[in-house]
């Protein structure tokens, strides 16, 4: 990598910020492109759900005072009430309001014609051109769009939990930018990238500092340079990636089934059984008992189960996340230690309310909490019990009006997600199991790469629909994926079933396909198994999952070629076209298909009723991996019945024969 950057001064009272030749940042006190203000916060939750506003008052407007002898860039405001001091060290940029002033935006320049990307796992847009994005870890929201039935029926209780498209588990404040540049803000404070008008990004962090860290490069070398800021990329355990994980939660009788699908010819990696703990029927669906241990009423002799499972090649995962619900055996033996959140005007611990139960917040910022769960709850009662794997869900609901060990809740809820990574990260470690056992998040924030091997798209309906439906998976693996996470997957089918939207055994088909050209392929049950098709509901499921369960464990080497490709490069298993082709301005907003590694095309099939495909190709020769017809680059019309989902691969790949005999 060449120089960075460079910060020019002017002698007309203003400066630039250099990156990648460009100046990004023009300040000049007629047009000035950082200001200060002050807030005052409102944040509402509502079972993870959150709705912020913010009461400002600007400071005088700042122009720009050259003190060439020193190291800073001021700022001031003609009265000298406002300054803000402005610092380039190397290639971290510093903007810092002193004075009681807690609110810094910043306005970068970009050229005609530049797309951005980033913002963390985002659902809906991959590129963020033309919208507002809010960096705040939440729910993601019921059907993530503000009009429709489904989401104004979320949202009628006052809960506001129909999401919006810019909800989403793991928000991360770092944005990529085709003109060859990219940023990542230090701050985990709320934040808000806007871009919704041309030519500007506009940043604002609710913090009296803001700091950049800047970057330059094609996207690919981006992408690298990300990963590595962010740590080291967990590899996945070699087991997961040979056939499908089975998510059965039906207690006893889950082996049962689990057994009829072995005998139908499934190649299954491992049993999921997230109701190992027991199960809590509300409202919403079948839930889980929130005490993080066996649940020997529902699962009698789960050791001996576990055990013969695994000589049997198959591993037992299990569930887990950062509370404790209040009527549980662990809430009282972590409420005596002190290891709760506290409420503000008491000692006693903060409930929150989850729906029809409450629970503790464990508080990570304590390191004896941190270090008792993980080691008396995922150490002992986990992995010592025989469990390979889990879903560490939430991570998302921190309140912000509770008192921590240490830290400012409104700076902590960001982090919180990173807090909770951590927690698994160093248990599993505890163990030497590093590499070996799979556990999965939904809930992020920047740093959580460095601790977290997987993830997973979070909680889909169960349908076709635009901002919540089976496409969104293929957008948060590719947006997540230029932030330094290497592997993403989702709950095959969908989860969210309400007000009567349920599974067709089309929509479970084509996750079938979707889930199998995905590092992990994992099936979930979903809130309300009872009214929903599973996957072993009618022949055609059952045929349907065994064949495509197959192809999963029949990709192994190539998965595991891109496992080694992303602990050595970073770059992630499914990618953004524009990562292999950047110099392709059609491929800048493609959203809905991507490269499995450098040589595999797939497209799912994501509307209903669809038998054909529109697919873009970029340069190169590609080969239709159902037909062996070779395709020119550009777009086409591809059929894609039910079995045959658009996939093509290069005909010159390594890989060639094994993507030919998977055809075949």
């Amino acid at each position: 990598m060449r120089d960075l950057v460079a910060l020019l001064e002017r002698h007309e009272g203003g400066f630039d910020l250099l990156l990648a030749g460009r100046a990004i940042l023009r300040h000049r006190p007629e047009s000035p492109v950082i200001s200060i203000a002050s807030g005052d916060p409102q944040v509402t939750m509502v079972r993870g759900n959150f709705r912020l506003s913010d009461a400002t008052v600007a400071a005088a407007p700042l122009t720009c005072s050259n003190r060439p002898s020193e190291p800073d860039v001021t700022l001031a405001s003609a009265d000298g009430s406002a300054k803000v001091a402005v610092r380039l060290e190397g290639a971290r940029l510093r903007v810092a309001a002193p004075g009681g002033h807690d609110r810094v935006t910043i306005d970068l320049a970009l050229g005609a014609g530049d797309i951005l990307w980033g913002g963390g796992e985002q659902m809906s847009y991959l590129a963020l051109n033309g919208r507002n994005f809010p960096l705040w870890t939440s729910e993601p929201g019921v059907g993530r769009e503000p009009g429709t039935h489904l989401t104004d029926q979320a949202s009628a209780d006052g809960s506001f939990a129909g999401g919006d498209y810019w909800t989403t588990n793991y928000p991360e404040p770092t944005v990529l930018c085709s003109g060859g540049w990219a940023l990542s803000l230090a701050n985990a404070d709320y934040a808000e990238f806007d871009a919704r008008e041309p030519g500007r990004l506009r940043i604002t962090v609710w913090s009296d500092e803001l700091v950049i860290d800047l970057f330059e490069g094609a996207p690919a070398d981006l992408t690298r340079e990300l990963g590595a800021r962010f740590g080291p990329r967990p590899a996945l355990p070699e087991w997961a990636l040979g056939g499908a994980v089975v998510g059965l939660k039906q207690g006893e009788a889950s082996f049962e089934r689990l057994e009829k699908l072995i005998d139908a010819g499934a190649a299954i990696s491992g049993l999921w059984c997230e109701d190992w703990v027991g199960i809590r029927e509300t409202s919403f669906g079948r839930r889980l008992f929130w005490d993080w241990q066996w649940n020997a009423d529902r699962y009698p002799d789960l050791p001996a189960r576990i055990a013969a499972l695994k000589a049997s090649g198959i591993r037992f995962l299990g569930y887990v996340n950062p509370y404790l619900a209040v009527d549980g055996p662990l809430y009282p033996e972590a409420a005596a230690k002190g290891f709760f959140a506290r409420c503000l005007d008491s000692d006693e611990p903060y409930a929150v309310d989850f729906g029809e139960f409450h629970a503790g917040v464990v508080d990570f910022t304590n390191p004896d909490a941190a270090a008792w769960f993980a080691e008396e709850v995922i150490g002992k009662r986990m992995l010592d019990f025989g469990l390979d794997g889990w879903m560490a869900d939430f991570g998302e609901y921190l309140p912000t009006d509770l008192r921590l060990h240490a830290g400012d809740p409104m700076q902590e809820h960001n982090r919180w997600p990173v807090r909770w990574a951590e927690v698994n990260a160093r248990a599993v470690a505890s163990r030497g199991k590093t590499g070996e056992v799979l556990w999965f998040m939904r809930a992020g924030h920047t740093g959580v790469q460095a601790h977290c091997p997987l993830l997973w798209a979070g909680d889909q309906s169960v349908d076709f629909s635009r901002h919540d439906g089976i496409g969104t998976v293929i957008t948060a693996a590719l947006s997540s994926g230029l932030v330094g996470n290497a592997f993403s997957h989702s709950d095959v089918g969908g989860y969210t079933s309400l007000f009567g939207n349920v599974r067709t055994e089309e929509l479970m088909l084509r996750w079938y396909e979707l889930g199998a050209f995905s590092p992990v392929m994992r099936t979930h049950e979903g809130n309300r198994p009872d009214d929903n098709l599973q996957i072993d509901s009618t022949p055609a499921l059952i045929e349907g999952f065994v064949r495509w369960s197959c192809v999963h464990a029949a990709l192994a080497p190539y998965v595991q070629h891109l496992v080694t490709e992303a602990q050595a490069t970073g770059l992630p298993a499914q990618r953004a076209l524009f990562l292999h082709f950047p110099e392709d301005r059609e491929t800048f907003t493609i959203q809905d298909q991507y490269l499995y590694g450098g040589d595999v095309m797939v497209a799912p099939v994501i509307e209903a009723g669809a038998v054909m495909r529109k697919v873009y190709l970029p340069a190169g020769a590609w080969r239709h991996l159902w037909s062996g017809t070779d395709y020119a680059p550009g777009w086409h019309d591809v059929p894609a019945p039910i079995g045959e989902p658009p996939v093509f691969y290069k005909p010159g790949s390594a890989f060639a024969p094994l993507f030919a005999d998977i055809a075949a």
